[in-house]
C-alpha cells in the first residue's frame, strides 16, 4: 500500500448532502424576504465553508442575519436525506482493514460532521473527524492540515518521518486541490461533488476518478 494515510473531504466526496444543504439555505434566505437559490446555485457554493457560500448566494452584507438561520434549521433537519455515495464505506473499511490512517477535513461544522459520521456508521472508520470551528483555520489553510495529521500522530516534526508521497487527500473541489498542494500532499479528485472533470483537471488535481469504487481500485 503506497499511503499510509488518507484524508477525505466530506460533501460530495464520502456523502451527499446536497438537499439538505439547499433546504436550509432556502429556509434561511426566504425568511429574510430573500430569493430562494436553485439547487445548482447551492452546489456550486458548497465547499468554502457555510459563510462563503452565504456571501455568494446573498451577499457579504447577509452573514450575520442567516447564518444563524441557517444553523439552526440544519441542526433540526441534517439527517433528514444525508445519504453515503457508492464505495464510501467499502473504501474506509479497506483501508481500515490495511492499517491506514483515515480523517476527513472538512468546511462543514465540526460538530455536524461528527453527527453526520456517527449517524451513518462511518465514524468507527474514521481516526479523526475534523471541521470548522474546531480549530482557528479553514481549508485551505496549511496549518489545518498539520493539525489534523498530529492528531493522527504522524510526527510532522521531524524531517522524513511522514513524506507527502505516503499522505493522499481524496476530495471534490479546487477548495480540496489548493487544500492538499499547499501541504505538499497529492490530491485525488471525484466527481461526485461540486465539480466536472475538467474543471478538476484546470485546478491542477493529481487525478480525477467518476466515484470511489474508482479511486479504491487504483489504490489497490
Amino acid at each position: 500500500m503506497r499511503f499510509r494515510t488518507v484524508l477525505f473531504d466530506l460533501d460530495g466526496t464520502l456523502i451527499d448532502h446536497f438537499a439538505a444543504i439547499h433546504r436550509c439555505h432556502t429556509y434561511a434566505m426566504t425568511r429574510l424576504g430573500l430569493p430562494a437559490p436553485t439547487y445548482a446555485q447551492v452546489r456550486s457554493a458548497v465547499g468554502g465553508g457555510v459563510e462563503n457560500a452565504i456571501r455568494q448566494l446573498a451577499g457579504p452584507g447577509y452573514v450575520a442575519a442567516i447564518l444563524p438561520l441557517f444553523r439552526a434549521h440544519s441542526d433540526a433537519t441534517m439527517l433528514d436525506d444525508v445519504v453515503l455515495l457508492p464505495g464510501a464505506c467499502e473504501l474506509l473499511t479497506a483501508l481500515r482493514a490495511r492499517g491506514v490512517r483515515t480523517a476527513v477535513l472538512t468546511n462543514k461544522l465540526g460538530t455536524a460532521a461528527r453527527r453526520i459520521c456517527e449517524h451513518l456508521a462511518l465514524a468507527p472508520l474514521l481516526d479523526a473527524i475534523v471541521g470548522a470551528q474546531d480549530t482557528e483555520w479553514l481549508k485551505p489553510a496549511p496549518a489545518l492540515t498539520r493539525h489534523v495529521l498530529v492528531q493522527l500522530g504522524v510526527d510532522v516534526a521531524r524531517p522524513g518521518s511522514h513524506a507527502p508521497a505516503d499522505t493522499l487527500f481524496v476530495g471534490d473541489s479546487p477548495y480540496d486541490v489548493q487544500t492538499a498542494h499547499q501541504a505538499g500532499l497529492p490530491c485525488w479528485c471525484v466527481t461526485t461533488g461540486t465539480h466536472t472533470a475538467g474543471e478538476l483537471h484546470a485546478a491542477h488535481a493529481d487525478a480525477v476518478y467518476a466515484s470511489l469504487n474508482e479511486v479504491a481500485a487504483a489504490l489497490a
